[in-house]
């Protein structure tokens, strides 16, 4: 694999798993749980979930566009081979 494809690979990854993660951060504000709440309230700990959920759904969302960009229909963990 080139390193223009490595670099894709990681700068992709990189931005789904922030922009996920950012998009469960603000579903949680809209919500009104406090990521950064004192303790570990229930809200609190929804809020961590909503921003782990979202960085791993936005980093399966960038897997798969690449997967498209490359004519792939599936992505897998074989690409980065």
């Amino acid at each position: 694999m080139s390193a223009r494809q490595l670099l894709l690979e990681g700068i992709s990854d990189a931005i789904g798993f922030v922009g996920g993660a950012l998009a469960g951060y603000w579903l949680g504000q809209l919500l009104g749980w406090n990521l950064f709440s004192a303790g570990y309230s229930g809200t609190s700990i929804g809020a961590i979930l909503l921003v782990g959920l979202g960085g791993g759904g936005g980093l399966q969302l960038a897997r798969h566009w690449r997967a498209k960009q490359n004519g792939r229909t599936q992505p897998n963990d074989s690409e980065s081979r």
